[in-house]
């Protein structure tokens, strides 16, 4: 399914719907994130996706990394909650989506790397290669949140 990311659009569609969801900011021993190129918008994300029934929050972003990026996590806190109302998704089935992303700190655990059907490539990337990748604003401030180690969360 296509989606369209809006950001401080106001000619952004209405949002209809809210979903909880996650993102990982992993890091190897060489402090790179872990990153896909995501297969619906092609732009590098960290690794995430929405909470399903009967699942802790922490187990949503283990689940999705294993299945967007093929590795192994631990959940070890919380990099920050973003919920900017002025960020809303359109998906191709009529559904727009106001932002609601917990994004957890994790340990990388073990595996290899592997692409899935929502992600055409897979890497570790350094913080210096970032600006290189095409990645969405909001995608960008959970990273640069994530590398700057902050001793509390960000709410936003």
């Amino acid at each position: 399914m296509a989606r369209i990311e809006h950001y401080n659009d106001p000619k952004a569609p209405k949002a209809n719907s809210i979903v909880v969801a996650t993102t990982a900011f992993v890091t190897d021993d060489e402090d790179r994130v872990l990153l896909i190129n995501r297969t619906d918008n092609s732009l590098w994300a960290l690794p995430g996706g929405a909470q399903d029934f009967g699942e802790y929050i922490a187990e949503t972003a283990v689940r999705e990394t294993k299945e967007e990026a093929g590795v192994d996590v631990e959940v070890t806190g919380v990099v920050g909650i973003y919920t900017n109302p002025n960020h809303v998704v359109e998906y191709s089935d009529g559904e727009v989506r106001q932002q609601f992303s917990i994004c957890f700190r994790a340990r990388y655990l073990g595996g290899d790397t592997a692409t899935s059907s929502e992600s055409s490539e897979v890497r570790w990337v350094s913080r210096d290669e970032l600006d290189a990748l095409p990645i969405h604003p909001s995608m960008r401030l959970r990273i640069d949140h994530g590398f700057e180690k902050r001793a509390e969360p960000y709410i936003g």
